[in-house]
């Protein structure tokens, strides 16, 4: 399961995506738009800065915004910062040496598959996929 940690990186993401004008945006906004509270949204943004996903910049003038274009960036890189691992099951997770039963384990082929699924999927859609997507949402045609 995806923590909330790892959504709300996403949706940060997301937020600075929308708002990616060059110019850095101020926390404060951001923790407005996506009603995060400041301090929380300091440390999400903190890994996202050391794992090189944002820029920051400290002082007048200061803030955040996206270290490249959204189109570069995949849902999969994202949540994969924060979370760690997506795997279904321990015994995938990358830290993991496997299972002394991987050899007659009837079920690994199962996880597996379905890990390869999440990763393959995750890393299909990108931030601006995202945006484009919620760009259309409030367009109703009558």
């Amino acid at each position: 399961m995806v923590s909330t940690k790892g959504r709300y990186a996403l949706r940060v993401m997301v937020d600075l995506a929308e708002h990616n004008s060059g110019e850095y945006i101020v926390l404060m906004d951001i923790a407005k738009r996506q009603d995060i509270s400041e301090k929380y949204l300091e440390g999400i943004l903190a890994t996202l800065s050391k794992g090189g996903l944002v820029n920051a910049l400290r002082g007048r003038g200061g803030g955040y915004r996206l270290a490249r274009a959204p189109e570069t960036y995949t849902v999969g890189s994202i949540l994969k910062l924060m979370e760690g691992s997506l795997a279904p099951v321990s015994c995938l997770e990358n830290d993991s040496h496997g299972c002394e039963r991987a050899a007659e384990c009837r079920t690994l082929p199962l996880w597996t598959k379905l890990n390869d699924l999440i990763n393959d999927y995750l890393e299909s859609v990108t931030l601006a996929d995202l945006v484009q997507e919620g760009a259309g949402a409030d367009n109703y045609v009558i």
